[in-house]
This record gives structure tokens, sequence and C-alpha cells, in this order.
């Protein structure tokens, strides 16, 4: 057979397998598994999975050449017009199949806020090479996140988010090299955050409040020198702050609070030129509150409450720019409250439940 002949034969293979603007056998019996698995008792999405054209089916995506299955996108809460007809969130119980595993061009997987989605991350996701996209926020996923998900290479937003997940997080999450986002918060994760961290070179958020999760702050999540928002607030975390914490050039929000960190708070987290949202409350944090603020300090949200602190409200704190919302209430400060048009718009319980303080908004000195 000629080399035309060989091409006409694949041509007539290639139309078997893939009927004109149809999916793959195989990724067709993988979505239906899949819905399989699953019950969404209210909106009918899954009515359009039928025939051939997996592409039409709602929430499915083919890749226009390849036609193989690109992305999941299923969300329980969208601006969708079958949502607005029915004019409810979305609901589904069942779990996640592991037949997902064979639609391996697959780059986006979400399937977040359905509610009631029960049972444990199919382990042989972290197969799925291409993917960019995890996203299984908003259900009751327990189990452990997959030891092997650093081999995920591509992925950028892992979003695991308000699930009931378990166990420690894998160490080999620190190879996922071009991750952006980390939503890993309120689950039931204990353990210490891996102390290499910092190798995540492109993360911009970590979020991890609300957990079980325990030991010190890494050093090393001072060289993700693209991180804007770090949230480890509401978990069992012990140990100081890392004084490096407060040279990281991007840093925007950083909320600690309702932890066991104790010492004292680094001078340069209160004068970084960056960071503007700051929340230090509910901790064990001592020593007194260095008065080295200036007229570019700026807080949207500075709260500093339910700790040890001692000594007296910097007189410096009255000439930042500008301080949104102020809490040092439930500390052991003393000695007069600074003067000025910012202290003067402040309510009492910004320092209410100190040793000695006094002076507007509280009882004359």
């Amino acid at each position: 057979m000629g080399l035309t002949g060989a091409f006409l034969v694949t041509l007539i293979i290639v139309a078997v397998a893939f009927p004109a603007n149809g999916c793959s056998p195989e990724d067709i019996a993988a979505l239906l598994d899949f819905k399989a698995a699953l019950n969404e008792p209210y909106l009918g999405i899954f009515n359009t999975w039928t025939g051939t054209n997996c592409s039409d089916w709602y929430g499915i995506s083919c890749d226009p050449i390849t036609l193989r299955v690109a992305n999941i996108v299923l969300r329980g809460e969208s601006e969708d017009p079958i949502f607005e007809k029915a004019g409810r969130s979305g609901y589904m119980t069942g779990s996640l199949s592991p037949s997902l595993c064979k639609l391996d061009m697959l780059t986006t997987l979400v399937v977040a806020d359905w509610k009631d989605i029960s049972g444990e991350i199919p382990t042989c996701l972290a197969s799925l090479q291409n993917l960019r996209i995890l996203d299984l926020i908003g259900n009751k996923i327990s189990g452990d996140i997959p030891s092997d998900i650093g081999q995920l290479n591509e992925l950028t937003i892992l979003n695991l988010g308000e699930n009931q997940i378990s166990g420690s997080i894998p160490p080999s999450i620190v190879s996922l090299g071009k991750l952006i986002h980390l939503d890993l918060s309120t689950n039931m994760l204990t353990g210490e955050i891996p102390s290499d961290i910092g190798k995540m070179s492109m993360l911009s958020r970590a979020i991890m409040n609300n957990n079980q999760i325990s030991g010190s702050i890494p050093t090393s999540i001072a060289k993700l020198y693209r991180l804007v928002d770090l949230d480890l607030s509401t978990n069992q975390i012990s140990g100081s702050i890392p004084a490096e914490l407060g040279s990281m050039p991007i840093l925007t929000v950083l909320n600690l609070d309702s932890n066991q960190i104790s010492g004292s708070i680094p001078t340069n987290l209160l004068t970084s030129s960056g960071l503007n949202i700051l929340n230090l409350s509910r901790n064990s944090l001592e020593g007194i509150l260095p008065d080295i603020f200036v007229p570019t300090t700026y807080f949207t949200h500075l709260d500093l409450s339910y700790n040890n602190l001692g000594g007296s409200i910097p007189k410096t704190l009255s000439s930042a720019k500008y301080v949104g919302h102020l809490d040092l209430s439930n500390n052991h400060l003393c000695g007069s409250i600074p003067e000025g048009s910012f202290f003067n718009s402040l309510e009492a319980s910004s320092f209410s439940n100190n040793d000695c303080l006094c002076g507007s908004p509280l009882l004359s000195c």
C-alpha cells in the first residue's frame, strides 16, 4: 500500500472513531460514568447529556481539533439562564467518579458549590498532566488531598476550599511551580505547612484559614515574591511571626488571627509599604508597639486585639496617612490615647479592656 492509500485508511479510521462533530466514544463513556455517580434533582443540567456531540452537553467543551474533552465546568452558583429560571442555586449529591481520569486531555475540572457532593478526590486525578484548573470548592468532599498532587505540572488554580478534607498538606504540593491560586480553606487539614513552600514561585494567593494546621510559619514563604494574599487564620499555628514577612514586596493582605502565635510583632510588618490589611488578633503576642509609624502608613484594617501587648499606644500612629479600622482592645496597654483627627473618629470598643488606657474616646485621664 502506498502513502496515499495509507493516508486514506487513516482518514477512514478517524472518521469512524470520531463521527462528524462528535466526541471519542471513550470520552463519552467516561463522562456518562461521571454523570452516573451524581444526582442533580432540581435544574436538570444533565438532560442535555445525550448524543455523540458532547461539546453540546451542558458544562462540557472540547478541543476543536482533537475533539477530545478539554473542559468540565459545572458550578452550582451561576448566572446561567437555567439557574435564573429556576430561581435557585444548585444542589447535587453523589461523588466524583474515577472515570474522570480517563479524560487525559482535560485542562479544566470545575465541580464547585454543589453543597452535598461527597466522597474522596480520586487519587488518579494527579495523572491528568494537562490539567490547569482544579476547582472543587463548596462541597462535602472528604479524605486526603492526593499525595501525588505535585505531578500536575501545568496546574495554575487549586481550589479545594469549603469541604471536609482531612489529613495533612502533601509535601509534593510544593512542586506545583505554575500554581497561582491556592485555596485550602475551611476544611479539616492537620499537620504543618510544608517548610519549602517557598518553591511555589508563581503563587499570588495562599488561603488556608479555618483548618487545624499546626507548627510554625515557614520562613520560606518570604521567597514567594508574587504573593499578595496570605490567610492562615483560625488554625493552631504556633511560634513567632517570621520577620521576613515584612519584607515581601507586594504582600497586601496578611491574616494570622486566631492562632497560638507568640513573641513580638516584627517592626517591618508595621512599616511595610504594601501591607494594608493586617490581622494578628487572638494570639499570644507580647511586647510593646514600636513608635515607628510614618506619614505614609496606610492600613485599611489593622487588628491587634486579644493579645498580651503592653506599653502605650505609639504617638506616631496619629500621623498615619490612613487607618480605616483599628482594634487594640483586650491587651495590656496603658497611658493616654494619642490625640488627632484619626483617633477622634474611633469608637471606645477599639481600646476597651486594656489595663489603664485613658483619653478620648475613653474616660479622661
